[in-house]
């Protein structure tokens, strides 16, 4: 791909795997969006739209898989995106990046957040008098993100090994989590409950609070392209990154789907667990009990932390691709190596900060998770959108030896249209009525980073910034490998 080798291939096929199935995390996804699903379309809208954006997850995921095996490098979407245009190779590659970046970072942000909000449930469980604020939340989100940051700081040997880990922590938690309320509450929803709708978004349109709803499959199956970013660590990369991706998706979705149900038959009293801070907390303690809950809770929260963690590895790779080829302030920093532990660190710290920021509303926001959710959402599926589309418009594409053959393009159209569709809905309102603490900031945040990025296009980075920098011949670049 014209890269000297900096980074060591550690990453087996279960590795590659494992970095997009813990960042999808189904335990973490539904939890921590569950409440809104409850209120936006109900346990109709939870399943059924599951079951659809499952599917159209799927083509994206086959047709991003598709590039990965044709492009396998750290710099994934915005690299194979300035291969793939045939003009202005290098602004498609900047917006690309830019978008990923912002998407990225939304991921890690949002998933600290949950996490704080979950830790947060649990205290209030453990002592009553505890008092769940917006401030704490952001504090406690500011420490995980110090922690994760401090994990990604050591060996890529060690944040595989506690992918590793996470993969069964999710699947045992899941079976832990599924029998516990299959067999313990003494009773259930009847089998038609999978059918009641809810809209208490505050709209009208009931048609609109249930699309809505559909947000929390799609934040569920966020950052799949961990897989793509981890190529340059993965060994036989254009087989095993595009398998990872196939495989994190299609698992996630079956696994996803009997967790979902479980949830929605052991809802009891609905107004009052939609109602509560946490519902899938209220849920469980209505169901099993106040011990049995803690219990489960902390299989949650561990889902969360591990969630995090590798969606701050995958964030961290495409920030130290992206400056390498000079495309970010301080480029030089954020693709340095440490020569100890041969990661990043300086991409790690700046990713921390970064998610930070975009935690910092959450202070006096109500609405700040669907808004940093939304910003995940719809930077990252921007960014997986672009290079599909481009390879759409490419006649003479080189696939890699994981490819769709004929179907190539049918499933790409496929899967750029409901991009666009979703990422329509999820910049519009959320809950109404609309003021400072239910406003949606999502496209704010999403325009001042395209701003600034258009800004510094048109001002300097277009005279320098070509795309993917290539650094000689294979042989030369053969010869710099972890000089």
């Amino acid at each position: 791909m014209g890269y000297p080798r900096k980074l060591t291939r550690r990453f087996r096929a279960f590795d590659n795997f494992a970095i997009s199935f813990t960042i999808i995390n189904i335990i973490s996804g539904i939890f921590s969006s569950f409440g809104f699903g409850m209120n936006a379309g109900g346990p109709l809208v939870l399943t059924f739209g599951w079951i659809g954006v499952s599917v159209m997850v799927l083509f994206i995921g086959a047709s991003m898989a598709e590039i990965a095996s044709a492009y396998p490098t750290s710099g994934a979407l915005y690299f194979s995106a300035g291969k793939l245009a045939k003009h202005h190779k290098g602004a498609w590659s900047w917006y690309t990046g830019w978008l990923n970046f912002v998407g990225q970072v939304g991921g890690t942000a949002a998933t600290g957040y949950a996490a704080a909000t979950f830790i947060q449930a649990f205290i209030a469980m453990q002592w009553p008098s505890y008092d769940i604020t917006g401030q704490h939340t952001v504090l406690i989100t500011a420490l995980i993100l110090l922690l994760q940051g401090l994990a990604n700081t050591y060996t890529v040997h060690l944040v595989a090994v506690l992918n590793r880990i996470s993969v069964w922590w999710l699947l045992i938690g899941m079976v832990v989590i599924v029998v516990a309320l299959t067999v313990l509450p003494e009773q259930h929803q009847s089998a038609s409950f999978v059918t009641h709708f809810s809209n208490n978004t505050g709209f009208t349109s009931a048609v609109y609070g249930g699309m809505l709803g559909l947000l929390v499959t799609s934040w569920t199956f966020t950052g799949f392209d961990g897989s793509f970013h981890m190529s340059e660590e993965t060994v036989q990369a254009t087989v095993n990154a595009p398998r990872g991706i196939m495989r994190a998706i299609g698992y996630s979705a079956i696994t996803g789907l009997i967790l979902m149900l479980a949830l929605v038959y052991s809802i009891r009293d609905y107004a009052k667990e939609a109602a509560a801070d946490a519902p899938p907390v209220q849920i469980l303690v209505d169901a099993l009990g106040m011990s049995t809950a803690k219990l489960l809770l902390l299989i949650v929260i561990g889902a969360m932390l591990f969630c995090g963690l590798a969606n701050m590895t995958s964030n961290t790779r495409q920030i130290f691709a992206f400056s390498r080829d000079g495309a970010m302030p301080g480029s030089r920093w954020w693709h340095s190596v440490s020569p100890r532990t041969r990661t990043p660190v300086k991409a790690v710290w700046l990713a921390a900060a970064c998610s930070l920021i975009l935690v910092v509303p959450g202070w006096w926001s109500e609405t700040a998770f669907t808004a940093i959710v939304s910003v995940n959402v719809v930077g990252l599926f921007l960014a997986y959108a672009v290079p599909i589309y481009l390879r759409l418009r490419l006649s003479d594409f080189q696939p890699g030896p994981w490819h769709l053959g004929r179907w190539g393009k049918p499933i790409g159209v496929v899967a750029v249209t409901w991009i666009v569709v979703s990422n329509v809905l999820f910049m519009l309102p959320h809950a109404s009525p609309i003021s400072v603490s239910t406003f949606n900031y999502a496209p704010i945040a999403l325009a001042v980073v395209l701003v600034i990025a258009t800004v510094w296009w048109f001002a300097t980075a277009r005279r320098r910034f070509q795309g993917p920098v290539s650094y000689g011949r294979p042989d030369e670049v053969a010869a710099m490998d972890l000089i």
